[in-house]
């Protein structure tokens, strides 16, 4: 059994000699110890001495800043935040969000979304580690075990161990594996909905399903165990009263982001996953006329698949068959069909039938959304309480590699021929090759990736045979070329770098930027070098990477910048796309804490 005494102590006996072997040896979880900036006194609240551990040496205070009209950097390097502000999350701050409660739609839950202070509130200094954090254990131990201390919340241990979310075990939080729906293990689950999707024949590989958005995902486990079937997921959950989901899933190396479905569209492109599944994700699919489940519909692909695991599915008690009534005519409505009930879970099948939903549309149904609908980058949109006629059809190769180097066809329409394609296939992979040589770091010290301007996602392609997973962002502000990533297989977001991102700290260990600061130098004030630095820092692990390729006077102004930041930088000369010499700094944050 998986959740048996001995099944359980062997794990324990083996992350416990993992745990001291570590201190010794460093391979899998480090050994570096941070340095030390002492707390100021009381009789210099201004200033701070630091305290160390290595060589080095930096004299930051410990200071509380807040963004000013006129960013000006003390000599002294970036203030630090105190040590409360340590999982400071700049757009999901309760603090804020309280301000905005009369003003928010609560019945919509339009309080889950992001919501950005203005400038002058939000934070201008770096966020420190929580006390006694350390380097992270590395994947895949990780994926069953974290230090406690560094996501130190006993929240969800004490009301979904029961369900085996998650457990304390000494200094670690130990994953066997469990959801509220799937306390038996997310695997036998996993199983089970490939039986439902193939009619007992198969499993979800097999059933088409390459790409998932897990909705209110947990600690993602679900999308841990979907790993060896190769299925890329994308998992996120709203920052509520499931203490720190999000950051749990990210301390294990799986991908997740902080997010919301509730009355903006999700910050992903139409017709871009073959599965979302819902397994008791706490949202109410069939009110305000459906209009959360038309989100679903314009995410799935045709043919792909709705997994509901939820009350309403299965039982008969107080209002759940009203539900389930409403949720059968709105995907009615919508030309799905129902393919399994059992097991309190249902399936259905978004059917690629134009005629159904036309004649629908004509019996009042629904609503076909217009062409200037479907066209804009989904970030910061509004739901349409309308169905798209689906457009995406490219047929999928038949093997991931085979995608992965195969020209979308969304591209040409965004004026980004096949040769450009091809070029930028080939570029990236010589990259990388010499990104891994230049960093001279074991490959199991990256998991946790971001390519802040992806383009057309070449560099996740590059890095797709390493054991590790990139979340691409798109600009909303450039050209949309994030459908032609999904249809790659590899996933990404929709995001402005004028704002921070939806994640928690320290949750990155390597971030690349492609000319990324040259495209916000003209939106001024919240979009500065100076802005976009404090955010990489914030979401950057202690001792991760920050490669930055960029004009030679950006360049030039972030190597000035980097020691005030506490990031240590290197140049090096290394070719462009067209065999030109352009400069890349390969900057790491140090591992430093507050004593």
């Amino acid at each position: 059994m998986l959740f048996g005494s001995a099944r359980s102590g062997q794990m324990i006996m083996v992350a416990l000699v993992l745990m001291v072997g570590s201190f010794y040896a460093g391979s899998i979880f480090g050994n570096n110890s941070p340095i030390y900036i002492s707390q100021p006194s009381s009789s210099n609240s201004s200033s701070s001495s630091p305290s160390q551990s290595g060589p080095s040496n930096f004299a930051n205070k410990i200071e509380l800043t807040y963004r000013r009209t006129s960013v000006s950097i003390p000599e002294s390097g970036v203030n630090v935040c105190p040590l409360k502000f340590n999982e400071y999350i700049p757009c999901h701050n309760v603090t804020y969000v309280q301000q905005l409660l009369p003003s928010l739609n609560l019945s919509r839950r339009e309080e889950l979304e992001r919501h950005c202070p203005p400038l002058e509130q939000r934070l201008f200094c770096l966020v420190p580690p929580p006390k006694d954090y350390k380097i992270p254990i590395r994947w895949p131990t990780s994926r069953d075990y974290v230090w406690r201390s560094n996501v130190n919340h006993t929240h969800l241990a004490e009301v979904k161990g029961g369900q085996n979310w998650v457990h304390e075990q000494g200094q670690l939080w130990w994953f066997p594996g469990g959801g509220t729906h799937f306390k038996h293990g997310a695997p036998e689950y996993i199983q089970r909905l490939g039986n439902m999707t193939t009619n007992e024949t198969g499993d979800l590989l097999s059933a088409g399903v390459e790409q998932v958005l897990d909705v209110g995902c947990g600690v993602a486990s679900f999308a841990a165990y979907l790993l060896p079937l190769g299925i890329k997921t994308m998992s996120f959950a709203p920052k509520d009263g499931h203490e720190n989901q999000i950051q749990f899933a990210l301390e294990r190396g799986i991908r997740a982001m902080i997010s919301a479905i509730a009355t903006k569209q999700m910050p992903y492109p139409a017709a871009s996953f073959d599965m979302v599944h819902c397994s008791r994700c706490r949202v109410d699919w069939h009110e305000n006329d459906g209009v959360l489940m038309k989100e679903v519909n314009r995410l799935l692909r045709p043919n792909g698949y709705f997994v509901y695991s939820a009350p309403p599915a299965y039982r008969k008690d107080k209002d759940f068959p009203v539900i389930w009534d409403k949720l059968v005519n709105l995907t009615s409505a919508m030309c799905w069909k129902l393919i399994s009930r059992k097991v309190q879970t249902a399936i259905w099948v978004k059917e690629d039938d134009e005629a159904c939903l036309r004649k629908n549309a004509e019996l009042e149904l629904i609503t076909i959304c217009g062409v200037e609908d479907v066209s804009k980058a989904s970030w910061k949109v509004p739901l349409r309480d309308c169905v798209d006629i689906s457009e995406n059809r490219q047929q999928k190769p038949s093997s991931l590699t085979d995608r992965l180097s195969s020209y979308p066809t969304s591209l040409r329409e965004k004026g980004i021929s096949e040769d450009e394609f091809t070029l930028d296939t080939n570029f990236w992979r010589e990259q990388v090759n010499q990104y891994w040589e230049l960093m001279n770091v074991n490959k199991t010290e990256v998991r946790n990736v971001m390519d802040t301007n992806a383009f057309i996602g070449g560099f996740a392609a590059a890095m797709n045979s390493y054991p590790l997973w990139v979340m691409n962002v798109v600009p909303a502000t450039m050209n949309d070329t994030l459908s032609g990533i999904y249809q790659r297989g590899l996933t990404g977001a929709y995001h402005d770098w004028c704002e921070p991102f939806s994640t928690y700290p320290r949750t990155y260990d390597l971030l690349h930027a492609d000319h990324l600061f040259t495209h916000y130098k003209i939106y001024g004030e919240g979009c500065l070098l100076e802005d976009i630095m404090l955010e990489m820092d914030r979401i950057i692990r202690p001792q991760g990477f920050i490669i930055i390729r960029d004009e030679e006077s950006i360049v030039s102004r972030v190597r000035d910048l980097a020691p005030k930041f506490l990031w240590e930088v290197e140049a090096h000369e290394l070719q462009d796309k067209y065999k030109k010499t352009e400069t890349v700094l390969f900057c790491r944050k140090k591992f430093w804490a507050i004593l």
